[in-house]
């Protein structure tokens, strides 16, 4: 039996349930004495002008199935033509600008466009770099249209039918509404597929889990997570910062659009998270209006929860949950928790407690492989508190990846029922409690003569020395044979490196998870991924590893 879902549906339920509620808030200038001035639109609005959109985005060419580059920044116009394209039933091709340009071009390459539709720096870029977009037809600009050819977005409006309903496009749960890049981070980048039931179930999971009311302001720091709101009925309210660049927030503009807007939901990169944190712990600075706080994008450390903690009131929770471009949210905790029980297991290696499975999301843990899988089967579980790979299956998760089979062998595992396991590439295991301990990715393990060594246990026995920001575990050699290295990155200068690498060296003694690593690098700072500035990129820093030991 097919089912027929429109992710456009949520916003118009919203909008009828919620006419005249602020659906979106955008910081638009200042005033003579620096106060934001602020444009805004209802729900209703917003309903009515991306219907208004739909119909001239479909007299341009732009139709059911047309997977379209969507280079917008988040504000009025992105929320306007991201739903428009959903009731079209158009395909947005979505990649993080901050995986640089040329692995986003080849992202967008690889997405197969047929239409483009972006600012004015977008057209920049494509009419410079045009063998990327060859095979696109339809061209929209958000702005003005300089030399080159195609619609602007205010002649698809004027195009529109105003005040006439568009008759959404009767798509189905399994058909593609969406095609969103990973940023690569530890790997190529894939283009995952997400479809109508994949958006529904995503938006069914946060408003359970969450508890989210029809009273919430948020505050999403990382655009694409803004697409929720509308769905979920919270107001938006878009933050004045580069989402680039979430490590360089100014954590005042952050703290004044809490404020101005009685923000009661609020999504931040451990980054973002630690930048304001610190401010707002160092300046005395409370927001009695936050209810919860979510970080994602990379492991949290307690450290910056409690930081961060010391703005809210004590009913408010920081929530970190755990997931991925292909499947999220799946597990969470809570700050309580974490601060009064998992943080000091944490500190002593057993890894980084990420929660249980929300709602009735599937957890198996199987045995670490870098090969494919065809069939999930008992034989393949861990036992005990065994480290194995995490794998999920929930109607949320992303069942393919666009046009990468081989992805898909390594990545997706069939069951009996014909539904899909989403391998999350990462290790852990579950405790008594029904806890999943986050133990690093796979692909970083370090497979020694003595057995593997997982990053996040090790490093954080590095990480309780109070002159360690933070550490990184790599591999020099074959697998099976590599000879564990720990690069560290202080907190300011070292004054004498030889006392600090000694000292260290006797604090790997005391656990015998790091017993066995004799070789500690000093790195004045770490490369990591541009979008969550968390990620640590060990692939690096191993090539410098392999350069600087020698057996």
């Amino acid at each position: 039996m097919t089912t027929y879902t429109n992710i456009s549906q949520r916003l118009k339920l919203t909008a009828e349930t919620y006419p005249y509620k602020r659906a979106i808030v955008y910081p638009d200038g200042r005033d003579r004495q620096g106060r934001v001035l602020y444009s805004q639109l209802t729900f209703k609005q917003l309903d009515d002008l991306s219907d208004r959109l739909a119909f001239g985005l479909e007299g341009a060419g732009i139709i059911r199935g047309t997977r379209t580059i969507l280079m917008i920044p988040p504000g009025i116009e992105f929320f306007i033509t991201v739903f428009a394209m959903f009731k079209v039933g158009a395909v947005p091709v979505v990649v993080d600008p901050g995986m640089g340009i040329d692995r986003m071009l080849q992202c967008l390459q690889q997405g197969k466009p047929k239409a483009f539709i972006g600012i004015e720096k977008a057209h920049i870029l494509r009419t410079l770099k045009p063998k990327y977009f060859r095979k696109v037809k339809h061209w929209v600009t958000v702005g003005r249209r300089w030399f080159w050819g195609g619609y602007t977005l205010d002649d698809l409006m004027d195009h529109g039918r105003v005040g006439e309903k568009f008759p959404k496009a009767q798509t189905t749960w399994d058909e593609t509404a969406a095609i969103a890049f990973t940023t690569g981070s530890t790997g190529p980048a894939k283009g995952v597929v997400y479809t109508h039931g994949n958006f529904h179930a995503q938006i069914d999971q946060l408003q359970q889990h969450f508890n989210i009311g029809p009273d919430e302001v948020d505050l999403p720091t990382f655009p694409l997570f803004a697409v929720f709101d509308p769905c979920l009925a919270m107001t938006a309210v878009i933050p004045d910062m580069d989402p680039t660049k979430p490590a360089q927030v100014n954590p005042e503009r952050i703290i004044e659009a809490i404020e101005n807007h009685g923000v009661t939901n609020m999504f931040a990169s451990p980054a973002l998270l630690n930048r304001v944190g610190k401010y707002g712990k160092d300046n005395g600075i409370k927001l009695p209006s936050l209810r919860r706080v979510v970080s994602a994008g990379a492991p949290v450390s307690p450290a910056n929860i409690e930081q961060f903690s010391s703005m809210l009131t004590d009913n408010a929770q920081i929530h970190t949950p755990y997931g991925a471009t292909e499947a999220v949210p799946i597990i969470s905790i809570e700050s309580n928790e974490i601060l009064s029980e998992t943080r000091e297991l944490s500190e002593q290696g057993f890894g980084m407690c990420v929660g249980r499975p929300i709602n009735d999301t599937q957890i198996k843990l199987i045995k670490i492989s870098d090969d494919p899988i065809t069939q999930i089967r008992d034989t393949l579980l861990v036992q005990g508190n065994e480290v194995g790979e995490i794998t999920v299956k929930a109607p949320l998760v992303t069942k393919n990846y666009f046009d990468n089979r081989q992805a898909d062998l390594i990545s997706k595992i069939p069951d009996p029922d014909g539904e899909i396991w989403h391998r999350m590439g990462d290790l852990g295991w579950k405790d008594s409690k029904g806890r999943i301990w986050f133990c690093g990715r796979k692909n970083h393990r370090v497979e020694t003569a003595d057995g593997p060594l997982f990053t996040i246990p090790v490093e954080a026995i590095f990480n309780n020395h109070e002159q360690v920001y933070r550490s990184a575990l790599v591999g020099v050699g074959p697998k099976g044979n590599q000879i564990p290295v720990i690069f560290v990155e202080p907190l300011g200068k070292v004054r004498n490196q030889k006392t600090f690498i000694a000292e260290l060296t006797q604090l790997a003694q005391t656990s015998p998870l790091t017993a066995g690593i004799h070789r500690i690098l000093i790195e004045k700072s770490f490369p990591v991924d541009i979008r969550h500035n968390s990620k640590i990129f060990r692939e690096k820093l191993a090539i410098k590893a392999k350069r600087l030991v020698k057996k």
